[in-house]
């Protein structure tokens, strides 16, 4: 499977966005840096941020690349690859640092809280990672000739940063550690992605019906189970449609491999009959 190498630089961008983030993760200038950008975001709607967030939440992101089963399943295990690291490292972050949420510092009357009120388990963001994940893990997955024309999945990968902001659940230091390693798990992932066999691209692999059947699953949450936010249930309906699309088409992406098998059998076997 074609895998594109990282310039060995690159690799040094999550270190050096970590070090440029020191004052903002040390808090240095907090709070006073959440309450200006929470009031900055204040004046847009609630339901853009809650969106921007979705597409950190692991079901949203899983709904909203659906459509890779099908069309580029490369891309689609390019992230998936780089899953395991982003949790990993959101995990044992959250379990070592017992970081305040802003909710549990701010005065609530100074800032914009949408959702739920939530006051603890702050670094780093779970939902700045993951979207930083996906989009440094399909970012890298590309060719390195058009790479720079999708340069715009980090611009949507900030927005999700930038939204964790607007909605009051994290500290700016917080996104700019799960940006940080978000960069990190998904080159990451590509190196997982270099070890995986040309196989697991074809329609009727296993390991593309485990995911298919992932996707099943992420249709039921997606329809039973808001995430997040309440203003995000007419997004889900969205979503949820979406990934039944994708899955529609790839169990015909797999009846017609089948068809296909099934009429080359004779041929196969009247050949090597005569030979």
């Amino acid at each position: 499977m074609f895998v594109s190498t990282i310039p060995l630089r690159l690799w040094l961008l999550p270190a050096v966005l970590f070090v440029l983030g020191t004052p903002l993760w040390l808090h240095t200038f907090e709070p006073a840096t959440f309450v200006y950008l929470n009031t900055l975001c204040a004046p847009v709607a609630a339901p853009l941020w809650t969106g921007l967030s979705m597409m950190g939440n692991a079901w949203g992101v899983l709904a909203i690349t659906s459509p890779l089963l099908v069309l580029a399943p490369r891309l689609m295990w390019a992230w998936l690859c780089a899953a395991p690291f982003a949790i990993v490292f959101a995990r044992v972050g959250k379990g070592l640092i017992e970081s305040p949420r802003p909710a549990a510092v701010v005065d609530n009357d100074q800032m914009r809280v949408v959702g739920e009120l939530l006051h603890n388990v702050s670094m780093p963001s779970g939902h700045t990672l993951t979207a930083f994940t996906v989009a440094t893990a399909l970012y890298f997955a590309l060719p390195p000739a058009g790479r720079a024309r999708h340069l715009w999945l980090y611009v949507l990968a900030a927005g999700t940063g930038l939204s964790r902001i607007a909605v009051g659940a994290h500290w700016p230091g917080d996104v700019a550690v799960g940006a940080s390693l978000g960069l990190l798990a998904g080159m990451l992932g590509t190196r997982l992605l270099a070890r995986m066999g040309i196989q697991h691209l074809q329609p009727t692999a296993w390991s593309l019906r485990l995911v298919a059947l992932l996707l099943v699953a992420t249709v039921y949450t997606l329809l039973t189970d808001a995430q997040d936010f309440d203003e995000n249930q007419p997004l889900q309906y969205v979503l949820a449609l979406v990934t039944v699309g994708s899955l529609v088409a790839f169990g015909r992406q797999n009846w017609a491999s089948r068809v296909r098998a099934t009429s080359q059998g004779p041929n196969h076997s009247s050949e090597k009959g005569k030979q």
